[in-house]
C-alpha cells in the first residue's frame, strides 16, 4: 500500500509532527480510521471512545486535529460532545475539528453545522478522501496559524493585523478576509468589516461571505439592506440556516414579529435539533400569541434537552406560561384542566431540577401571575410573598419584576437601570460558582454579537449573580450601559450612573492585563462626550 500512497502524493504534507485525537464509539471504525491515520504518517495519535470524560481531554490538551465520530444510537453521541465542546468554549481556534457521521440526514448535518466544526465527513470514506480533507484543513490551519494563535490568546486586534500578512496568492486568502471581517465585527468595527467583504462578494458571491456582510449591515442598523441580502442568500442556499436565524432577528428589530416567527418556523422545520432555535421560536410565537406553535417548540426543547448541555427548566416554565395565557379566555370547565396542567409542569420542573435554587422563586412568581389573572388577589399575594422569601435566601437575589416579565413572555426593556441589580457589591468569601459565571458571561457575549442585547444583558447579570467578582461581566455591563446612553436620549444620566457603578465595582477586584486595558479604555470613553463616541460597539467584550 505504501507505493500506492506515494504515487498519488500522499506524503506532500508531513503529519508526523501533528497531534491527533480520534474519538469514536465503534471499535471497528476506530481501528480502521486509526490505521488510516498511521498510514498517512500520524505518529502522535490518541484513539478513545465517545464518553463524557473526553471533554476533559479536549479541554486540557492542545490537539492539532480532532476527528469526532457520531453514532445516533450511542448513550452519549458525538453530536452531544461536539455541541458541549462549543458550548463550554473548548474548541480552540488552533485545533481543526472534523465531524464524522454515518447519518447524513439533513437534520443531523445541519445540527452539526450549528456547532461549527471545520469539516464534516460522511462515513464510510476512503483513505484518499480522508487525506484530501486533512490536507485542506492542515494547509488552512498552517496559513492562518498566527491569526488563530492571536484569537486563542484573546488578542483580536493582533489577529486582524495577522490576517493582512497573508499574501493574496495564498489559496486561503479569501478565507482570511472573511475571518478578518468577522474579527472586525467582534471589535465593533462593522463598517470596516463590510468594506473588506463587499468587493469580494459581488465579484464572486459566496454564502459565508454574504452572511458576514449581512451581519455587518445589521450591526450598522441597515436593516432593509440586510433583509434583501439575507433573502437572496436563502433563495440561493435554502439550507443556510444561520441566514434564517439572522433574518428573524432583522424582522424582530424592524418590529415585524410575525415575520420573525415565520422565518424561525421555516428554520426549525429544516433544522429541528437545535434547542436555542426552538426556544427562540417559542419566545417569538408566544409574543405573537401563536400558542400552539410555541408549545410545540418548548416541548421539542424538553425532549431534545434530556442529554444536552442546553438542558434547563426554562421550557417547562414557558409551557406553564402558555397554560396561563390560555386560562385567560377558557371556559370554566376547561380552566380546571389547564390549571392542573400548569401545576404539573411547574412541579415537573422542580422535580427535574432540584438543585436550581432560583427555580422556586420563578415558579412562585408564575403562580402569582396566574392568580392575578383569575382575580384571586389573596392567593396572588401569598405566592408573591413566597417568591420574596425564596429570593431573600439566594446569595444574589433575582430582580423579581424583570423575572416576572420574562416568565410572562412579555418584552423586557433593554438596558433600563431599574432592570438590573441596584447593589451588586462583590460578596466576601468564596464565590458561588466561578465556572458557571464564566460560562454564562460567554453566552452573554455570543448573544451580544448576534444582536440580542436583551438576552446579553440578562446573561451578564446572571454571571454576576453566580460570581460577584467576575470582572469581565462587570466591564461588559459597563460597556453596554455606555452604548445605551449614547444611542438613546432617555434616561441617559441613570445609565451613566450604572456605568460608573460597574466600573467602581471592579476597583475591588484584581485585574489581569487585558481587563485593566479594557477598564482604562472604558474610563476614557466615559470622559468623552457621548456625541463624540464612535458608533456601534465600543470594543470587544471580555470572555
Amino acid at each position: 500500500m505504501q507505493g500506492g500512497l506515494a504515487a498519488v502524493g500522499f506524503r506532500s504534507i508531513d503529519y508526523s509532527n501533528k497531534s491527533v485525537l480520534l474519538i469514536d464509539s465503534s471499535g471497528n471504525l476506530r481501528s480502521t480510521i486509526y490505521y488510516m491515520l498511521r498510514e498517512l504518517g500520524v505518529r502522535n495519535l490518541k484513539a478513545v471512545t465517545v464518553n463524557e470524560k473526553v471533554l476533559g481531554l479536549i479541554r486540557d490538551e492542545p490537539f492539532d486535529i480532532i476527528l469526532l465520530g457520531h453514532n445516533s444510537s450511542d448513550a452519549v453521541t458525538g453530536m452531544q460532545l461536539l455541541e458541549e465542546a462549543r458550548f463550554r468554549g473548548f474548541m480552540r481556534p488552533t485545533s481543526g475539528w472534523i465531524f464524522m457521521t454515518s447519518d447524513a440526514s439533513q437534520e443531523v448535518v445541519l445540527h452539526a453545522i450549528d456547532s461549527r466544526p471545520d469539516d464534516l465527513l460522511t462515513r464510510p470514506f476512503s483513505i484518499e478522501e480522508l487525506k484530501h480533507r486533512l490536507d485542506q484543513l492542515v494547509r488552512r490551519k498552517d496559513s492562518l496559524r498566527a491569526v488563530e494563535q492571536a484569537v486563542e490568546a484573546g488578542d483580536l486586534e493582533g489577529a486582524v493585523l495577522a490576517c493582512d500578512d497573508i499574501p493574496r496568492q495564498d489559496p486561503n486568502s479569501d478565507y482570511a478576509r472573511r475571518l478578518k471581517a468577522s474579527l472586525l465585527l467582534q471589535l465593533g468595527r462593522a463598517d470596516e468589516a463590510y468594506a473588506v467583504l463587499e468587493a469580494v462578494f459581488w465579484q464572486a458571491p459566496d454564502k459565508e461571505v454574504g452572511l458576514c456582510m449581512a451581519q455587518s449591515l445589521v450591526a450598522m442598523h441597515r436593516l432593509a439592506e440586510a433583509q434583501d441580502l439575507l433573502e437572496s442568500l436563502i433563495e440561493s442556499y435554502p439550507l443556510l440556516i444561520a441566514a434564517y436565524d439572522l433574518l428573524a432577528q432583522v424582522h424582530e428589530q424592524s418590529g415585524d414579529l410575525e415575520g420573525a416567527c415565520d422565518i424561525l418556523r421555516s428554520a426549525t422545520a429544516k433544522a429541528p435539533l437545535g434547542i436555542p432555535r426552538q426556544m427562540e421560536l417559542g419566545r417569538v410565537a408566544t409574543q405573537t400569541r401563536i400558542l400552539s406553535l410555541a408549545e410545540g417548540a418548548y416541548r421539542k426543547s424538553i425532549a431534545l434537552g434530556r442529554r444536552s448541555c442546553y438542558r434547563s427548566p426554562e421550557p417547562y416554565l414557558r409551557l406553564a406560561n402558555i397554560r396561563r395565557l390560555e386560562l385567560q379566555s377558557a371556559e370554566p370547565r376547561r380552566r380546571i384542566e389547564l390549571h392542573n396542567d400548569l401545576d404539573s409542569l411547574l412541579n415537573n420542573a422542580e422535580f427535574n431540577f432540584p438543585r436550581d435554587t432560583e427555580l422556586k422563586v420563578r415558579t412562585a412568581l408564575l403562580r402569582a401571575e396566574v392568580c392575578q389573572d383569575l382575580h384571586e388577589v389573596d392567593e396572588a399575594r401569598k405566592h408573591r410573598e413566597e417568591a420574596e422569601r425564596h429570593n431573600a435566601q439566594l446569595e444574589q437575589p433575582l430582580l423579581l419584576e424583570r423575572e416576572r416579565l420574562i416568565l410572562s413572555g412579555d418584552a423586557v426593556p433593554v438596558l433600563e437601570p431599574e432592570a438590573l441589580p441596584q447593589a451588586l457589591e462583590p460578596a466576601t468569601g468564596k464565590p458561588r460558582d466561578e465556572g458557571m459565571s464564566d460560562k454564562v458571561n460567554r453566552l452573554g457575549v455570543k448573544h451580544y454579537l448576534a444582536g440580542k442585547t436583551t438576552q446579553a444583558i440578562r446573561y451578564f447579570g446572571l454571571a454576576i449573580e453566580y460570581d460577584p467578582g467576575n470582572a469581565a461581566a462587570l466591564l461588559n455591563l459597563a460597556q453596554l450601559f455606555m452604548e445605551a446612553a449614547r444611542d438613546h436620549a432617555g434616561k441617559r444620566e441613570a445609565r451613566l450612573k450604572m456605568v460608573d457603578r460597574y466600573l467602581r465595582l471592579t476597583e475591588r477586584i484584581p485585574l489581569d492585563a487585558a481587563k485593566r486595558l479594557r477598564k482604562n479604555q472604558l474610563i476614557e470613553h466615559r470622559q468623552t462626550s457621548l456625541d463624540e463616541l464612535p458608533a456601534g460597539s465600543l470594543g470587544v467584550l471580555l470572555r
